[in-house]
C-alpha cells in the first residue's frame, strides 16, 4: 500500500523566488512543488502540498491530515517560532512530523533560533536550501518504513 505524505508550508513561502534570495534561493514554491510531486512518484509516494499565509488554515490542515496522511513535513516559517496552536496541532494528530526550513535558523536572528514546533518533530532539516525538501521526503520515507 502506498503511503501519504503532506507538505505543509506557512507564511510567505508563496513568494519564494523572490524575497531574500541569500537566505531562500530562487526556486518558486511551484518549482519546488513539482520537484517535490516527481520525487515522491518515482518513489511510490502520494504526495500533496499546501501553503498557507493564515495560522488558523494551517492548524486545520494538519487536523484534517489525521484521517489521509502517513507523514507530515511543515515548513511552518515564521510561525515556527510563535505559534502553539500549530504545535498543538502537531502533537494531537499523532502523525510522524518532520520540522523544515531552507535556512538554517541557528546561523541567522536571535529570535529564530527557538522553534516552538519541534517538539513535535521527529527531525529537523535545516540549511540546505529547497533541496531540504526533498531530504525530508527522504527521511520520512525512510521512517515509514
Amino acid at each position: 500500500m502506498s503511503k501519504n505524505i503532506i507538505i505543509i508550508n506557512g507564511p510567505n513561502l508563496n513568494l519564494l523566488g523572490e524575497r531574500e534570495k541569500t537566505h531562500y534561493g530562487t526556486d518558486t514554491l511551484d518549482g519546488v512543488r513539482k520537484k517535490c510531486i516527481d520525487y515522491a512518484k518515482k518513489k511510490g509516494i502520494n504526495l500533496d502540498f499546501v501553503q498557507s499565509n493564515v495560522e488558523g488554515e494551517i492548524v486545520n490542515t494538519i487536523q484534517s491530515s489525521k484521517k489521509s496522511f502517513q507523514g507530515i513535513i511543515i515548513n511552518a516559517a515564521g510561525y515556527t517560532h510563535t505559534s502553539v496552536s500549530i504545535l498543538d496541532a502537531l502533537i494531537a494528530v499523532k502523525i510522524p512530523t518532520i520540522e523544515l526550513h531552507i535556512s538554517n535558523i541557528y546561523a541567522r536572528e536571535d529570535f529564530r533560533h527557538k522553534s516552538l514546533i519541534s517538539k513535535a518533530a521527529k527531525g529537523i532539516i535545516c540549511g540546505f536550501g529547497t533541496d531540504g525538501y526533498l531530504l525530508s521526503i527522504k527521511a520520512m520515507i525512510n521512517f515509514l518504513k
